[in-house]
């Protein structure tokens, strides 16, 4: 891609504001918190009915898991790291690099935004905390759940697969990205808007102008340039 596709950046961003300001202008966030605490509340009551339900989400939500999550999205880029050659490889290399870099990025920008909320267990009173229900470590509450950082990441990475490796590849990181936010929300340690409006909005704002101006391959250009070259290649 050597031209910026600023039509489709500007549809892009323009979708990502009006997803945020349609949650942030009106008081109280009117729908969105209805549509945040319904969910937040059906899910929450499951914890006390389904045993097998709050072990679930208990596991889910623990610090191993989010491991997982890691481990997951490396075996979809390095099942297309496998079939590339030695140059294609070292590409590969750069472009992760490059990936971990936006998301950094990214994020930062994103808490530059003027709001701030504590997660759906700590704002409700007479709710249940899978923390006091099962003696497991596991996180069930933040401070500060907007917007979602892991979410945030996730949705980064299902990007980055769409911009390089099409929209096979896209599909399945939307779907490891379902599976690995969901367990957030079921725990109540973020609202629903928090991955919905926050990380999303954030990621439509600010991803495409990496991925569909040179940005994003210039860098990879740039470190596939300077980055010290090994001589042997292990096929």
């Amino acid at each position: 891609m050597n031209n910026i596709r600023l039509p489709l950046i500007l549809l892009l961003n323009a979708l990502g504001l009006a997803l945020f300001f349609s949650w942030y202008l009106p008081d109280g966030h009117d729908l969105w918190f209805t549509l945040d605490s319904n969910i937040f509340h059906y899910f929450n009551r499951e914890l006390a009915k389904n045993y097998t339900f709050l072990v679930l989400v208990a596991v889910t939500n623990n610090r191993v898991f989010d491991g997982i999550s890691l481990i997951t999205m490396g075996a979809l880029f390095f099942g297309y790291w496998r079939k590339e050659s030695a140059t294609g490889r070292r590409r590969m290399f750069s472009m992760g690099i490059v990936m971990l870099f936006c998301a950094i990025v990214i994020n930062q920008l994103g808490h530059l935004i003027p709001e701030s909320h504590v997660s759906p267990t700590l704002y409700f009173t007479d709710i249940y905390r899978v923390s006091e229900l099962l003696h497991f470590p596991t996180k069930d509450a933040s401070m500060d759940s907007f917007p979602g950082d892991h979410g945030l990441m996730l949705l980064i990475f299902a990007g980055f697969m769409l911009r390089y490796f099409g929209k096979k590849a896209f599909g399945i990181a939307i779907i490891i990205f379902l599976i690995f936010i969901m367990p957030r929300m079921m725990i109540g340690a973020h609202w629903f808007t928090d991955i919905f409006v926050g990380s999303l909005s954030i990621v439509l704002v600010c991803l495409p102008w990496a991925l569909l101006t040179p940005l994003s391959n210039g860098l990879i250009n740039l470190l596939d340039r300077y980055l010290p070259r090994i001589k042997r290649t292990i096929n």
